[in-house]
C-alpha cells in the first residue's frame, strides 16, 4: 500500500485525503521508514501538490495533536509568522508594539535550526528569561498584559515536526505546498483569528525568487479561506541581511534601539508595515489608520515599556545586557561603493562563530554574531570597517569579497 501511494505520487497522480494520511500518519507511528517517507517527499518536490491535496495535508498535520484553546481571550488575537532570515528580529518588535495598542498577542515561536537562532533562542540570551510557559502561566499573563512568547507547551502538530525534521536532511524544504502546509497547521493549530505572514525572498531566504514567494502568498491565503482565517501576507526582500545585527543576544540589543527610536531604516520600515497588518486585522480598522498608531506607539514610547513588561513577566532582565566575547574588525581591502552585502554569507559566518546550530542539541553562543558598520550605498575607503565579527571562537575566518561587493 505505501508503496503504491509513492509511485502515484512519483507518477504526478494526484492523491486522496485517505492515501496522504495513511503515509503520514504511518510515519508519525513509525509505521513508514525514513527512506520511504524521503522518496515521498522528494516526488511532492519534484510533481507538486494540488490544493486539495495542501488542503487535506494541513488538516493531517493539525489533527495529528492538540489545538490550543485561547477562547479566555475576547477580542481578535492575531498571529504573526516569518519564513525566516538573515537578522529577523521583527517579531521581538512586532509582538509588543502591537500588543501595546490593545491588540492581544500570544505566540508560540520555536527555536532556530541552522545559520542562528529562532524567536525563542534570542529571548532565551536575555538573562533569566524563561521561555517553556504553562498553559496556566499563558493565560494569567494574556489576561494581566496582552502579550505572551513561549515555546509550544502542547502538542501541536507533532507530525509536521517529524515530516520537517527529515525534510531538513534530504532537500526538500523548498517544496511550496510543504511550506505552506507546515507553516499554516500551526498558525491554525495555535488558533489565531487572523494572521499575517512574512515572506522572505532572496539568497539569505527559503524562497529564492519572487514568483515562488507569489505562489507561496495566493497558496496561504487559500489554507486560510478554508479554515475561515483571515491571512494577510507581506513579501519582504531577504538579499541582504534585514537590519546591522546579526546574532541572538545582538539582535535583542538592536530590537531595543528600534523600540528606543534610535534606528530607522529597512527593519524599521518592515516592522511598521507588519504591525500594522496586525493592527488593522486586529482591531478592523483600515491600514493607514492603524500605521498612524503604530508610528506613534514606536515613537511614544509605548511599545518599549510594553517589550519591558513582556520581559520583567517572564523574568529576564535587559538592564545589563552586554556581549562577552572577542571582536574582530573586518576591514575594505579598496576604495569604492558598497553595492551589496550577501545575506547567505553573513548568515554562514555567523554560524561558524558559533550564533547557530547545525543540531538541535547544539548550544548556541548567545553572545555570537556580527554588526555590519556599513550600508549599502556608502562611499567605502580602503581600511575602513565594514563590520565587526563577536566571537568566542579563535582566529574566525572570513570571506570578505564574498561577502562585500564594493566597486
Amino acid at each position: 500500500m505505501i508503496l503504491d501511494i509513492i509511485s502515484k505520487k512519483a507518477n504526478n497522480y494526484e492523491l486522496t485525503k485517505e492515501e496522504l494520511e495513511t503515509i503520514f500518519m504511518g510515519y508519525l507511528n513509525d509505521e513508514v521508514k525514513d527512506y520511504q517517507m524521503s522518496a515521498f517527499l522528494m516526488a511532492i518536490c519534484i510533481n507538486d501538490m494540488s490544493d486539495s491535496e495542501v488542503f487535506a495535508l494541513t488538516d493531517i498535520f493539525i489533527k495529528s495533536g492538540d489545538v490550543l484553546d485561547l477562547s479566555f481571550i475576547d477580542k481578535i488575537k492575531v498571529d504573526k509568522h516569518s519564513t525566516g532570515g538573515v537578522g529577523d528580529k521583527t517579531t521581538l518588535i512586532v509582538a509588543p508594539l502591537v500588543a501595546s495598542l490593545s491588540v492581544p498577542v500570544i505566540k508560540m515561536s520555536g527555536r532556530g535550526l541552522g545559520y542562528t537562532g529562532g524567536t525563542i533562542d534570542k529571548l532565551e540570551s536575555i538573562p533569566g528569561f524563561v521561555v517553556n510557559l504553562s498553559e496556566d502561566e499563558i493565560r494569567k499573563q494574556a489576561l494581566d498584559i496582552g502579550i505572551v512568547i513561549t515555546s509550544q507547551t502542547k502538542n501541536l502538530t507533532p507530525l509536521d515536526k517529524k515530516v520537517y525534521a527529515l525534510r531538513d536532511v534530504t532537500a526538500t524544504t523548498n517544496s511550496i505546498p510543504l511550506i505552506a502546509s507546515s507553516i499554516m497547521s500551526k498558525k491554525i493549530a495555535g488558533n489565531a483569528d487572523k494572521i499575517v505572514i512574512d515572506i522572505k525572498v532572496g539568497r539569505g531566504a527559503l524562497i529564492k525568487t519572487k514568483e515562488d514567494a507569489i505562489r507561496l502568498s495566493n497558496l496561504l491565503i487559500k489554507i486560510g479561506t478554508y479554515y475561515q482565517k483571515e491571512v494577510r501576507t507581506v513579501i519582504s526582500n531577504m538579499d541582504v541581511p534585514l537590519g546591522h545585527n546579526i546574532g541572538n543576544k545582538l539582535e535583542v540589543l538592536e530590537a531595543l534601539d528600534v523600540l528606543k527610536g534610535k534606528e530607522k531604516g529597512a527593519l524599521y520600515d518592515l516592522v511598521v508595515e507588519l504591525a500594522s497588518e496586525m493592527v488593522s486585522l486586529g482591531k478592523n480598522i483600515d491600514i493607514e489608520t492603524a500605521k498612524g498608531e503604530v508610528i506613534d506607539n514606536l515613537s511614544n514610547g509605548k511599545a518599549l515599556d510594553k517589550f519591558l513588561e513582556l520581559v520583567k513577566y517572564q523574568h529576564g532582565n535587559v538592564d545589563n545586557l552586554s556581549i562577552e566575547a572577542k571582536v574582530y574588525n573586518i576591514k575594505a581591502n579598496k576604495n569604492g561603493i558598497l553595492n551589496n552585502i550577501d545575506a547567505l554569507s553573513i548568515a554562514k559566518l555567523c554560524e561558524n562563530l558559533g550564533a547557530g546550530r547545525k543540531d538541535l542539541n547544539d548550544k548556541i553562543d548567545y553572545n555570537a554574531g556580527v554588526v555590519l558598520r556599513k550600508n549599502i550605498g556608502d562611499e567605502i575607503k580602503e581600511g575602513d570597517i565594514l563590520a565587526s565579527l563577536y566571537t568566542n571562537v579563535l582566529d574566525p575566518v572570513f570571506n570578505i569579497d564574498k561577502t562585500f561587493e564594493i566597486s
